[in-house]
């Protein structure tokens, strides 16, 4: 059984998280400039078994696809065509950067680290993981 990747999108960093092998518990694992993006997915699907690429799905409350989901529906399309084995899967990313400023706040990181885009991004992607495996159960 292979890692799930996930992947909370931004148009200019994008958060990156994964699961262990046996899928149990998700890590943050970092956040890459949107331009090399498909590069870091490349390098890293070559160098670990991932099976799963989770894509956050940008929602509106009312529960239609966001602005943004414009920018992540042909990322969609290159990665189920460059990765045909792998399950692409998008999941509704609602709520995650509120709940990764939540999960900031309540760990006890510091005011200046919590303005840190990348980390909220990576943190975003880690809740976007495990939203989907819990999901899954």
């Amino acid at each position: 059984m292979g890692r799930i990747l996930a992947i909370d999108y931004g148009t200019r960093r994008t958060g990156i998280a994964v699961s262990d092998p046996l899928r149990i518990i998700a890590g943050g694992l970092t956040t890459v400039d949107t331009k090399g993006l498909e590069k870091f997915i490349a390098e890293y699907c070559a160098a670990n078994e991932v099976d799963v690429i989770v894509v956050g799905k940008p929602m509106q409350m009312n529960g239609q696809p966001s602005e943004s989901f414009r920018y992540i529906e042909p990322l969609v399309g290159r990665l189920r065509k460059t990765y045909p084995s792998k399950d692409i899967v998008l999941y509704d990313e609602r709520f995650t950067s509120v709940m990764a400023h939540r999960t900031m706040l309540e760990s006890g990181i510091g005011r200046m680290a919590r303005r840190d885009r990348a980390l909220v991004d990576k943190i975003s992607a880690t809740i976007i993981l495990q939203s989907y495996m819990d999901s899954r159960k």
